[in-house]
């Protein structure tokens, strides 16, 4: 077996990791197999124990040597005992069944008359000691921690610290302990003391009042060693114990928290270390950083606090990185305590954001925007927008929403605002979220006197850079929606050059980013968005033309999404009328306060219509299916008819909601709809005008369930069908309302199963009754379901909302309610299709809310409905 030194030098000449784990393997197996020898020779066992230390701070497992190191502990020489607690504490820890073992060496230790042993025992206490230890040992520390020999006094002051740790109901043995090594005048045990009465404070609360009479004494030791001359025992650099001065300002700092005449007593001394300790070394450093502390934490008055943090403003200036992020990370926490304060060194700050060190720059970047207010906004964000531009990747992301959240809280005017929006989209737009773009946009859509502006200034910005998404993600929103006013002013001054706007100029950025290398899915979606815009925006027909051929040659794009995008777009322009009224401009998004731009966010949902619209039919489904059959919606599902109105033109019903023309909606009233509207669907299913209009309403009260089946067939088929068809089969509307040819009274299907009608809910003077219908047309594994609602009572209902839930196994289609106001004995209806595999039981989740009379009381109310036939979809 090879020796320490040997061995050692073995690793060490390994030249790969192979030969080295040869090497360690190889000794670990002599060493087990020495351990199970019954050798007698302790130099052999210290021997072993010493590779296993070794072996230790390698990493290599070392738990068979375990019991080697408690045999070592038997022994009576010091050399073996020494090793034997070395190897105790680093091999064993307090969850080891065999440290029970170690119990009684120790308490032998303990006593023992030579004090290192002593100190050797102590020192593996403090280390391990588990509960049952401290338990069954801490009367001998209470005998240490007074004893006349200062050696021990210290060890066992930490030894104490580790068991009232384990044992807490043990800390009123050491209080009185605690105060009586304060007033010690061995450095050392002055040091462990005050580390015993600090832990003591901090872990109780209740003792500092019993430590604050020890303030007075406190300070004069302090003040002592701050004037006291050189003493070559404790002198650290020139420095009188620094070691000792820490302690006691840490202690201070506990004793004087939320105490005023606490704080009194201490102001002097701080003010003077503050002052007079030299900062030009570590040493001095730490104190004057122990010293900043201890003032920012008391109640200390303004002056001091402004000195503190002069002190930590000094630590921005030293070549030392680890006093600078010191002095980073300090200032961070007490900018909102002293803002002034910090302020002042706000230059100072800036330049650490150009430190070669990374988490200098990174705690220098996040203190700048802690300073930014009212007053220092343009300043700063001009800074930080230079850093922007070099900044490191890592930081991109996040400086781009806090630069965002600065300009929207501080911004002086909305002109600043915009243009450190644009600016942020220029230097950073790849590394913009979704959040940003939709605050933008928002902003830009509230402020009219600035949309010119934005838009020249996008128009410009795109002309020159389309590397940039979240820049071409705003560009083209805001260019699609406000086009009109670029081409109205025609020219304009741009960075003393001239640009003259021409509808072909336009076409041609659109082109190009459609089909460059940067563009990336959602680009591809927001240009034709914007493309279909322009397309109502434009006079010239050839520019028409030629933004109809570029949606066109996106109808067999790989991407569905695209692809279905393009072919809904294109079909459009065969509906002049209706593709003026959807593409007309927005409305300005109202943001909500909770949708706030805020830095902890990093995504939030894009402004694509007025927050305070109801939501449509398909965000409801979505919020229904989402949830599955736990969840239900809060907000209202009533849709109106119009809100769909390009969906079911096109013949599905999964289209996101697009913003009608105000033709369609304002002669909306009480669910009904004008005859413009119905002129315009006949134009789009297929039928004329005149007899779309001239049916009299009683001849479409009179139609059968026939057609709630099949308007869900077509709407079933066109969404299955290619979305590069042309367009859905052409439906026949013969009732003059949308809503009635949705919800028709109920009336038995020819040649259909006839299913009773079941009651669902009947309270509050409103009943509702479901009907499954089924006929030869249905497809397997569907129901349509039709609720009827009648006012049974003597107060009229308003506000009718139903809403349905079904597990996630299955799925819900619902249609608007024909009539949200019932008078008394008045009826409405609503059609659902539910959509399972075949032979599964339909379960629903209703939800039924309403007003009764004109008190504003609403009634809500859930209930879960199953009675609807075991073999209602067997075939």
């Amino acid at each position: 077996m090879s020796s320490l030194k040997s061995f050692i030098k073995s690793v060490r000449a390994a030249k790969t990791m192979a030969d080295e784990r040869a090497v360690i393997q190889k000794e670990s197996a002599a060493i087990r197999t020495s351990f199970r020898e019954d050798f007698t020779d302790t130099n052999l066992r210290r021997q072993n124990i010493a590779k296993l230390l070794y072996l230790f701070t390698l990493g290599e497992r070392t738990h068979f040597g375990q019991i080697e190191c408690l045999k070592l502990l038997a022994t009576s020489k010091f050399s073996d005992k020494r090793l034997g607690y070395l190897g105790t504490m680093l091999l064993l820890d307090e969850n080891q069944e065999v440290l029970t073992l170690v119990t009684n060496s120790l308490k032998n230790d303990l006593n023992h008359p030579n004090q290192y042993v002593v100190a050797l025992a102590l020192c593996t206490l403090g280390n391990i000691a588990s509960q049952e230890m401290a338990r069954d040992l801490f009367t001998d520390i209470e005998k240490l921690v007074v004893t006349q020999n200062p050696y021990l006094r210290k060890k066992a002051a930490l030894c104490a610290m580790r068991i009232i740790r384990k044992v807490p109901e043990l800390e009123e043995r050491f209080v009185d302990k605690a105060k009586s090594l304060l007033g010690d005048h061995h450095h050392g045990v002055l040091i462990c003391g005050m580390t015993l009465a600090y832990d003591l404070c901090v872990e109780q609360p209740n003792l500092i009042p019993q430590f604050r009479q020890f303030i007075p004494s406190l300070v004069r030791q302090l003040k002592s060693l701050t004037t006291s001359g050189y003493t070559p025992e404790h002198d650290v650099a020139g420095i009188s114990d620094p070691f000792l001065q820490v302690k006691i300002l840490r202690l201070l700092r506990v004793l004087g928290r939320g105490d005023q005449s606490a704080t009194e007593q201490m102001n002097d001394i701080l003010a003077q270390i503050a002052t007079n300790t030299d900062s030009s070394k570590n040493v001095g450093n730490a104190i004057l950083y122990e010293t900043v502390l201890t003032i920012l934490d008391i109640d200390a008055d303004s002056g001091l606090r402004v000195l503190g943090i002069n002190i930590l403003g000094r630590f921005l200036g030293t070549k030392d990185n680890n006093v600078k992020y010191v002095g980073l990370n300090t200032l961070s926490k007490v900018v909102e305590l002293e803002p002034n304060a910090v302020q002042r060194h706000r230059n100072t700050i800036l330049e650490c954001l150009h430190d070669a060190d990374i988490s200098i720059r990174r705690r220098a970047l996040d203190l700048s925007f802690d300073l930014i207010n009212e007053q220092n906004v343009r300043v700063l964000v001009r800074e930080l927008l230079v850093f922007l531009e070099t900044a490191d990747t890592e930081f991109k992301a996040n400086m781009t929403i806090q630069i965002c959240v600065a300009a929207d809280k501080y911004a002086p005017n909305k002109r600043w605002h915009i243009d450190t929006v644009l600016r942020v989209l220029k230097l950073a737009g790849n590394y913009v979220s979704e959040q940003i773009i939709s605050q933008f946009i928002a902003l830009v859509s509230n402020t009219p006197n600035m949309q010119l502006y934005t838009v020249q200034k996008l128009y410009s910005l795109l002309r020159s850079d389309i590397t940039q998404e979240g820049l071409t993600l705003a560009g083209a929103w805001i260019i699609g929606e406000y086009g009109d006013e670029l081409l109205k002013a025609g020219t304009f001054e741009d960075e003393e050059t001239t640009l003259e706007v021409k509808e072909s100029d336009i076409v041609q950025i659109f082109e190009g980013l459609l089909y460059s290398t940067y563009a990336t899915q959602t680009v591809h979606e927001y240009v034709l968005d914007a493309l279909v815009k322009l397309s109502i925006r434009m006079s010239d027909p050839s520019q028409i033309e030629r933004i109809r051929r570029l949606i066109m040659s996106q109808t067999t794009a790989l991407d569905v999404e695209i692809q279905q995008r393009a072919v809904e777009y294109a079909e459009l322009f065969g509906f002049d009328d209706i593709r003026r009224g959807v593409l007309e401009k927005m409305p300005a998004a109202v943001i909500r306060e909770d949708r706030k731009l805020q830095p902890e966010k990093k995504a939030i949902k894009s402004v694509t219509r007025v927050a305070s619209q109801p939501k449509s039919e398909t965000d409801i489904l979505l919020d229904l299916m989402s949830g599955g059959f736990d969840d239900m919606p809060q907000s209202s599902a009533v849709a109106s008819a119009n809100g769909d109105l390009l969906s079911m033109a096109l013949g599905g019903g999964n289209f996101p909601p697009l913003p009608t023309s105000p033709s369609l909606t304002n002669g909306k009233a009480n669910g009904q709809t004008t005859g413009n509207t119905s002129d315009l669907l006949a134009d789009v299913f297929g039928g004329s005008p005149s007899t779309a209009s001239a049916q009299p309403q009683a001849n479409g009260q009179q139609q059968s369930i026939n057609d709630i089946l099949g308007l869900f067939s077509t709407q079933a088929s066109s969404t299955s069908a290619s979305a590069s068809a042309p367009v859905s089969p052409p439906m026949q509307i013969s009732s003059p309302t949308l809503t009635q040819t949705l919800n028709p009274p109920v009336v038995n299907p020819a040649g259909g199963q006839t299913y009773p009608s079941y009651p669902a809910y009947a309270q509050n003077g409103l009943t509702l009754t479901l009907q499954p219908i089924r006929d030869g047309t249905t497809p397997a594994g569907v129901v349509n379901i039709l609720a009827s609602f009648t006012n049974t009572g003597s107060i009229p209902l308003n506000h009718i909302t139903f809403q349905v839930a079904v597990p996630k196994t299955q799925h819900v289609e619902l249609r608007p309610i024909s009539k949200a106001d019932l008078a008394p004995g008045e009826s409405a209806s609503q059609a659902v299709r539910v959509s399972a595999s075949v032979g599964a039981q339909v379960r629903l989740r209703l939800r039924v809310s309403f007003g009764k009379g004109g008190g504003g009381e609403e009634i809500v109310e859930q209930v879960l409905f199953n009675q609807f036939p075991a073999d209602l979809l067997a075939s």
